[in-house]
């Protein structure tokens, strides 16, 4: 059997790759595995059953998914607590919050919306190791004893989910409000779209919103973080002070400034960062980041006395560098930001509330505060049909790669990597200035092709 977990969760095209008899023995497997804990335990000795939390995006093939997770929990002796929409960092804090057993969200993220994904979380709201991953679908292909009578789950409506979720939200600003400050929300017509207009508008922010009227088939098209240009056309417009894109479950947040420029993901950790150890608050002056952040970051922290840990591409990655090392903040170029103090899961609207407020405290614009780094520019260049295998062994490829970094000293950066989704082999250079990047970039390109072709 094909390994069914990619980097977040089972991802896939709905009702072809991801059907509901997927989903019901995903979750019936999930149960078994996941509500085998102390927690549970402690439950069942109790006489109660074993709880998960349910939540899911509003693209249409989450109705009929969640049905199906719900049905196979509760199949499985699970109590299940449906949030409804929510975004994913939501149904991450309230595991936590209620002290559930486990949790599930129906979210394919930034993708279209035909696709569709189930995220599973552990007890605390944390993302699965890759082992309990392997439990799980190893279940898959087993016979699973189902309870009868009263054992069997119950399915509830949990009623204050969102409140609780804004509560949270608002108690990270710990009574830092956002007067004064216009914004425009991109809630990518995805599960922000009710609750971050809310919250920012409730912690004192002027609000206009944006891709705010899912209808089940608009999820992401033509707005949120993969898509600025309307964010940024409308904040200029309005005469805006900033503007705020998430995507599809709203685990990322991008910004656009008052001019219209973006502020990715590496310059919001920047913000956060510099304002994080300014108010002692930054967990051993210590920011955690991926290889592919740009390298202007990475100047910026030396220049402000922070350290950086880097890691693979990818948020499970820096969460597991967070965990291990007791950090604070980290993230992705992205804007997949963790707080750890406020979350187990990259936030979206925490991470949008925190920039806001740091824009309150210091009555400093956001291309103010960016400033604090400088952005080196950054080309990446995908070469296919190559053998990925090859990449670390090839000394013609490695002498190419130091020659071009000998040329470009401290003002510049490359990294060469494989794709762990596709047969890719990525070439990134960064450079003091744009032409300089682009020519190295596609030297090295050409030479990947040549040595590495299949």
């Amino acid at each position: 059997m094909a390994r069914l977990f990619g980097t977040d969760g089972v991802r896939g095209l709905a009702n072809t790759d991801l059907t509901a008899d997927l989903a019901l023995g995903l979750a019936q497997a999930t149960a078994v595995v996941l509500g085998k804990g102390r927690s549970a335990e402690a439950r069942r000795a109790a006489g109660r059953r074993p709880v998960a939390v349910l939540a899911r995006d509003p693209r249409i093939s989450g109705e009929f998914l969640s049905a199906a997770v719900a049905a196979g929990l509760a199949s499985s002796g699970v109590d299940v607590l449906d949030a409804g929409v929510l975004p994913t960092p939501a149904a991450a804090f309230l595991i936590q919050d209620i002290g559930a057993d486990f949790g599930v969200m129906i979210s394919a993220s930034h993708n279209p919306a035909p696709d569709n994904g189930i995220k599973i979380f552990a007890r605390g709201g944390t993302k699965l190791p890759d082992v309990v991953e392997e439990r799980i679908e190893s279940y898959l292909e087993r016979d699973i004893l189902m309870p009868t009578g009263g054992d069997v789950g119950r399915i509830r409506r949990f009623a204050d989910a969102e409140d609780r979720y804004v509560v949270h939200l608002l108690g990270s600003l710990e009574k830092q409000r956002l007067d004064g400050i216009h914004v425009v929300l991109d809630c990518a017509n995805g599960a922000a779209s009710g609750v971050s207009p809310e919250t920012f508008r409730d912690a004192g922010a002027q609000v206009t919103v944006i891709g705010n009227e899912p209808d089940g088939m608009n999820i992401n098209e033509g707005v949120g973080s993969t898509h600025l240009d309307l964010l940024a056309r409308t904040v200029v417009e309005l005469g805006a002070d900033v503007g705020i894109a998430h995507d599809g479950d709203a685990d990322r947040c991008l910004a656009v400034d008052a001019s219209g420029r973006v502020i990715d993901g590496d310059q919001i950790m920047a913000i956060l960062a510099v304002s994080m150890k300014r108010r002692g608050v930054l967990a051993s002056d210590t920011l955690v980041a991926t290889v592919m952040s740009n390298l202007g970051l990475k100047i910026a922290m030396a220049e402000n006395g922070i350290s950086m840990v880097e890691t693979r591409v990818g948020d499970r990655y820096v969460l597991g560098a967070m965990s291990d090392g007791g950090f604070s903040l980290g993230g992705e170029q992205s804007g997949h930001v963790v707080m750890s103090r406020y979350a187990t899961t990259g936030d979206g609207i925490l991470t949008g509330l925190h920039v806001l407020a740091e824009m309150a405290r210091t009555g400093r614009s956001l291309a103010d505060l960016a400033s604090v780094m400088t952005v080196y520019p950054q080309i990446l260049v995908n070469v296919s049909g190559v053998d990925r295998s090859a990449l670390e062994s090839d000394e013609v490829l490695a002498d190419a790669v130091r020659g071009v970094e000998a040329e470009l000293g401290g003002t510049g950066r490359v990294l060469l990597r494989p794709s762990g989704t596709e047969p890719l082999v990525r070439v990134m250079v960064e450079a003091a200035d744009q032409a300089t990047a682009d020519r190295h970039a596609h030297a090295l390109a050409d030479i990947v092709r040549t040595r590495l072709a299949v």
